[in-house]
């Protein structure tokens, strides 16, 4: 039968997944099915790991998706622009589409998904988050019977490299950041990683799937790393935490979520907190199944190539096994998309208002070494309602003395109210450090 790939991009994505679909021998018979006939780049000079015949790589990004030969377009070049505009030439033209592409998913979504259904293809995003981790399509098929309450997940390798070398080396957060950038884990510019926005589009998209809903990306709550200090991830240590950025899709209530990315103290006994370097993990908790964790590289050629690879083979398979009668001009399109597959939603989440949220609190507080400090602090946190687990004094700096307090279980709002009222303290200098904990 055949089907012809257009490759948009050949970068580190696009380069792994065309040797691993050249590699056939020893993976899934239906490769041989698979022809890469179009790779688009932008630098047909630039030198590159993979030797194509004559003719195959293309300047021209519009006359690839516009091509009639062509059946799968995989879009692995990254960015909102281009790539949107051409993932929705390429649905209009009646091709199915494979995308590693999570900031446009997580904006774009629902024009997408729309475009694809009216035009009866498919477009598949296994390889938008947690690079080779299997996610997207179990939390759509083997888990879609449960009543998915949360999904918490280390899905930025970069933070997690330099919180990890963070803790085990004492370091400072610039140091490392220039250490990862000499070894190729984090951009020249790492804004989109260290401020948490990359996180942030991988939890809209596995937030929505969760819970059958829209996700706005602009309302999802955001933090980075940046004001993490090694001073706070020393006494997380002797508390028993170790900090990670976290991305949290939660159930509020039957008509309201959270979706929010932040540095949070995750307690030594947890799944989460001996995921170390580049690794990514996924924990899903849902009703009946308990939890499940998914956990593996995050990013690299050889772990995004596998789930780009993947949902293609997907794609051939779901193709191939369509009845004659499905088929029309040759062009494999599906007049009835199966929903787990191909929807993406019907109607948007309502995010819960942060001030509403209830979490516990790590704070670290700057005040002069005076009597009664501490006791000022509780009297403030408790008119707010705020009830603390530990209140510890441990040291100082300068001439400040350092306090660290944990909270139980408070809404946002009103520990964010009881910090005002502390902030005109007299006594207080300065507050450092406010992370979560979880």
């Amino acid at each position: 039968m055949g089907f012809k790939l257009g490759i948009l991009g050949l970068g580190t994505v696009g380069c792994g997944t065309v040797q691993l679909l050249l590699d056939s021998d020893g993976r899934h018979p239906l490769l041989e099915e698979i022809e890469i006939y179009r790779v688009g780049v932008r630098s047909p000079d630039k030198p590159r790991e993979v030797k194509l015949p004559p003719g195959v790589i293309n300047t021209d990004l519009e006359a690839i998706v516009n091509d009639p030969e062509i059946d799968i377009v995989v879009e692995v070049m990254g960015g909102l622009e281009p790539a949107r505009e051409l993932i929705l030439k390429a649905i209009r033209n009646g091709k199915h589409v494979v995308t590693a592409n999570k900031a446009v998913i997580s904006r774009f979504g629902e024009e997408i998904y729309t475009a694809a259904n009216q035009a009866g293809v498919y477009v598949m995003l296994e390889a938008s988050v947690g690079g080779g981790i299997p996610v997207i399509q179990p939390l759509k098929q083997s888990l879609s019977v449960n009543r998915i309450q949360a999904v918490t997940g280390i899905i930025n390798g970069t933070t997690n490299y330099i919180l990890t070398r963070m803790q085990s080396e004492g370091s400072s957060f610039d140091s490392v950041l220039a250490d990862a950038q000499n070894l190729g884990y984090a951009e020249a510019d790492p804004t989109a990683d260290v401020e948490g926005l990359d996180a942030a589009d991988k939890i809209a998209i596995l937030a929505s799937i969760a819970f059958d809903g829209g996700i706005k990306r602009e309302d999802v709550y955001c933090e980075g790393i940046r004001q993490v200090s090694k001073t706070d991830i020393s006494y997380a240590q002797k508390l028993g935490f170790v900090i990670k950025l976290l991305a949290i899709a939660k159930k509020i209530d039957k008509l309201s979520v959270s979706v929010r990315v932040h540095p949070t103290l995750v307690p030594l006994g947890h799944p989460l907190a001996s995921i170390n370097g580049v690794n990514n993990a996924i924990l899903v908790e849902g009703e009946p199944i308990g939890q499940v964790m998914f956990f593996g590289p995050g990013a690299g050629a050889g772990a995004t190539a596998s789930a780009v690879s993947s949902d293609i083979l997907n794609l051939v398979s779901q193709l191939i096994s369509l009845p004659e009668s499905k088929i029309e001009n040759s062009k494999y399109k599906i007049p009835n998309l199966d929903p787990l597959l191909a929807s993406f939603h019907q109607q948007y989440c309502q995010l819960a208002p942060s001030e509403e949220l209830i979490t516990r609190f790590y704070a670290r507080f700057l005040t002069k070494d005076q009597p009664g400090v501490i006791g000022k602090l509780g009297t403030c946190f408790g008119k707010c309602g705020v009830s603390l687990e530990s209140v510890v004094q441990t040291g100082f700096q300068e001439k400040l003395a350092e306090i660290v307090v944990v909270t139980h279980d408070v809404t946002e709002g009103n520990f964010h109210k009881a910090l005002d009222e502390i902030r005109n303290l007299e006594a207080v200098d300065s507050i450092p450090s406010l992370l979560r904990v979880l």
